[in-house]
């Protein structure tokens, strides 16, 4: 559906499309991108030039179909769109930004020709950072985004920041090149049990990124304690459980890292109250640790190790079990990690951290179609002998 011009009360002359495209800043590093979507050509023209000298690139497309792809294929750093764009018009084409994990933090400013309390109400609805009503004043505009732009880089800023942390974690498992890819597993797995609890996406995330994180103190562990490949003693042992407490006290600073740090200080509690670091007991520990807890428990089981053999999926979870009798481990979630057993056994992708949620959701549910046989529950038993016990670390 075409659109109205959206007016601006301040004239701005009419610029070649392509020489306010330079791919390159100043300095040299990539120009940031800044998204204009209109149907009226005019309107493109005139928003690009008010934001001419904010040192952005501004792509200008006339409908929502092509913006979407754009956000897609490319970083965008901003999106203002008009309120009746064409196809599925402003709002609905933030609202889709905002539910993808790739766009969701990207400022949406959408435009309306007249005042409409209930397209303003509706688009901040839909996750928009901006209703503005014209006659748009190119000052006002410039500043508008500006100011939203100064915010991402903020945001950006923390994500290089976890990205440090992040790698530093992958030091840990680099250091030992037996754990293989021990965090993307853990990752998938935490993850797929949190979309089989119904837990919500920002949860979710927080098992995908505890999955890379939990044992990231390991790396002020010395390598003599880390890597013994006989028993610890108890000064080693005692050295050893700091580790969770460090890994805390690494993240703790970054406000982002906020709900992923109960999964590093407390994924060595048991459910008897046995664990470290704070003894916490049943529902006192936190569900996040407990649930990365259960993958952490069978990636170590099925991993082999200079002490100890891999054991088959079926002997693990007959050992995680037996755990659960001991009183160490919570008995629903082991019964989840169960039933999503077969599921965990196929393939994962290479990178699972990025794993979509709606992609996990619908793998998920299309394993949940196929009739499987899962091992019966060996109430009451206990492990066989050959089994070692390896939670402890």
């Amino acid at each position: 559906m075409a659109t109205e011009a959206t007016p601006f009360q301040e004239p701005f002359p009419n610029q070649d499309r392509n020489s306010s495209l330079p791919r390159e800043a100043g300095d040299g590093s990539p120009r940031g991108k800044i998204l204009v979507v209109d149907v009226s050509g005019a309107n493109r023209r005139n928003i690009r030039s008010s934001l001419s000298d904010l040192n952005y690139d501004v792509i200008e497309l006339p409908n929502t179909s092509e913006a979407f792809a754009a956000t897609s294929l490319q970083h965008v750093d901003l999106v203002v769109v008009d309120l009746l764009a064409p196809e599925i018009g402003g709002i609905e084409l933030c609202r889709m930004l905002k539910k993808a994990e790739a766009t969701q933090l990207v400022p949406v400013f959408v435009l309306s020709s007249s005042d409409d309390l209930e397209a303003e109400i509706r688009a901040f609805e839909a996750g928009a950072d901006e209703f503005l009503i014209g006659p748009l004043r190119g000052r006002a505009l410039r500043a508008r985004v500006q100011s939203s732009l100064s915010h991402k880089k903020m945001i950006d800023s923390l994500d290089q920041s976890e990205i440090v942390l992040f790698s530093l974690a992958q030091s840990v498992e680099e250091r030992d090149p037996e754990l293989g890819q021990h965090c993307e597993r853990l990752a998938f797995m935490s993850a797929g049990m949190g979309v089989a609890l119904g837990l919500s996406p920002h949860e979710i995330l927080a098992l995908q990124r505890g999955g890379y994180l939990h044992d990231v103190g390991k790396v002020a562990i010395p390598d003599a304690v880390l890597f013994k490949p006989g028993p610890l003693t108890q000064e080693e042992w005692e050295i050893m459980r700091t580790h969770a407490e460090r890994g805390e006290r690494i993240c703790g600073k970054l406000r982002s890292l906020a709900p992923v740090l109960p999964i590093i200080r407390n994924h060595h509690e048991r459910w008897d109250g046995s664990g470290y670091p704070d003894g916490l007991k049943g529902e006192q520990i936190p569900l996040l640790a407990r649930i990365l807890q259960i993958a952490d428990i069978y990636d170590a089981l099925t991993t082999a190790r200079p002490y100890k053999r891999a054991l088959s999926p079926e002997d693990a979870l007959a050992t995680m079990r037996a755990e659960v009798n001991r009183g160490w481990r919570d008995p629903r979630l082991v019964e989840v990690f169960a039933g999503l057993l077969p599921f965990f056994r196929t393939p994962s992708p290479a990178d699972s951290s990025r794993f979509s949620l709606q992609s996990l959701a619908a793998s998920l549910e299309h394993f949940r179609k196929e009739p499987v046989q899962f091992p019966p529950h060996p109430a009451q038993s206990e492990a066989p002998k050959q089994f070692q016990l390896v939670s402890g670390l």
